[in-house]
């Protein structure tokens, strides 16, 4: 569904589930397991990442591929008896930003990586059928950038607008299995995946020797998190917005969704103070709360034109949404690369540079470069110029800075500007897509 190109006898299968998902709406899918073989799960270990670290049994991805097609015929066997023993996951705590803070992240074992991956092909067309065109989140064809672009949309059709800000707190650690569960039943009952999901769910959590279980949260770690944390708010928000909400408004609105990120966009004050107002009950029923601090109702509206009112500001998947000046000197809503994002991104580049420094030139111009450009591609859209300009120019300063680290002779600034006439990095260039370069011109 995602990614690459898929061998023609998976794509027939899951053209298969998706096309009956998709004639029996509603309905419970009761034979999704039989699709899954040794071939589906030799493609969903060719899916998975081999150069993470290893779980709790210590495994790495190269020594499962010395018995590959032994250790996949025995996890299709457990997996199908139902003897498959999901393992808990591996907690670590990993820098953020400038190092003060840690993070917890989840490591599965690459087993446990490889059987979810075919759960959550098996799955996944079921849903794309159910999901609404809203939500761009971790689905195939879908971009963060994508959803970006969706806002934006909405935005100019609402002339700016009244915007609904929300941000749900700690989501996928409260997440509640039991209404997870009944979400499920109610479009998936495959004994072998309702069972396997299941086992996910309670494997809990291996930290300082202990195994913790709770009854809420996603599986961290597991590539089946994204599509569990989708399905739960395809209920909660979408499926309420577009049943219940909507048809309710007395004026346009739209909602765009990015996993747990979302925006509402109203053109009428009176819909959207409405529509806040009973958030925090809809969210509640679901066992969620919604941040007091984080979520709030912003005037986005157009400027007046002597500048009695000025609209607010929002961020929105590393964007700072702004009115700004177009090049005909018109009012319109602008997007640059916020604060946070910005910072955080340099923090991040400037932490993998203190590790790489002593890599070989040619390396980490590699590296480097590979960063920039992907930098350049999500947040190089127009009016967004000076933010990435400033982005490469700090990476540059840094750059310096740890190559002059590398030797006690030191590194002038003439002689950097040397290598990079033999190392060149990418240019800050915008990467408009056809409908972003027609907004530009307005």
């Amino acid at each position: 569904m995602s990614g690459s190109s898929w061998p023609a006898s998976i794509s027939t299968k899951q053209a298969r589930i998706a096309t009956l998902a998709k004639q029996m709406p509603g309905a419970a899918m009761t034979s999704l397991s039989q699709h899954m073989d040794l071939e589906w799960l030799l493609e969903a270990y060719r899916r998975t990442r081999k150069d993470g670290a290893a779980g709790v049994d210590g495994q790495t991805a190269e020594a499962y591929a010395e018995h590959l097609e032994e250790n996949l015929r025995a996890l299709l066997s457990r997996a199908k008896s139902g003897t498959y023993r999901a393992p808990p996951v591996r907690r670590v705590h990993i820098p953020k930003g400038d190092g003060s803070k840690t993070r917890p992240i989840g490591i599965p074992t690459f087993e446990d990586k490889i059987l979810q991956r075919a759960v959550l092909m098996l799955v996944e067309p079921v849903y794309e059928q159910d999901f609404y065109s809203l939500s761009y989140g971790f689905r195939p064809r879908r971009s963060a950038r994508d959803a970006s672009e969706a806002l934006q949309g909405a935005l100019f059709k609402m002339d700016g607008g009244w915007v609904l800000d929300v941000d749900i707190a700690s989501f996928f650690d409260t997440l509640d299995h039991g209404q997870l569960r009944d979400l499920l039943r109610r479009r998936i009952s495959d004994g072998v995946v309702v069972r396997l999901i299941g086992k996910w769910l309670r494997a809990g959590v291996l930290e300082g020797g202990v195994v913790s279980h709770a009854d809420a949260g996603t599986p961290q770690g597991g590539v089946i998190s994204p599509l569990l944390a989708n399905i739960y708010l395809h209920e909660v928000l979408d499926t309420w917005w577009v049943k219940d909400v909507l048809p309710r408004l007395r004026g346009r609105a739209e909602l765009t969704r990015y996993a747990d990120d979302f925006v509402m966009v109203f053109e009428l004050e009176s819909d959207a103070r409405r529509v806040h107002g009973v958030l925090p009950e809809r969210f509640g029923r679901f066992g969620l709360t919604l941040h007091p601090d984080k979520t709030r109702l912003v005037d986005y509206r157009r400027p007046s034109p002597r500048g009695e009112r000025r609209p607010g500001t929002f961020d929105f998947l590393g964007f700072k949404h702004y009115w700004g000046t177009s090049r005909k000197g018109l009012a319109t809503p602008m997007r640059k690369t916020s604060g946070k994002r910005l910072s955080r991104a340099l923090k991040t580049i400037g932490t993998w540079m203190k590790r790489a420094r002593h890599w070989p030139l040619e390396l980490q111009h590699d590296r480097l470069a590979a960063k920039l450009r992907g930098h350049f591609n999500y947040f190089g859209l127009p009016g967004n110029s000076r933010a990435i300009g400033a982005f490469r120019s700090e990476v540059l300063r840094r750059w310096h800075h740890w190559l002059a680290r590398r030797s006690q002779r030191g590194q002038t600034w003439a002689k950097f500007q040397a290598l990079l006439k033999r190392y060149p990095l990418p240019p800050a260039r915008l990467t408009p897509r056809p409908r972003q370069l027609a907004l530009a011109n307005l």
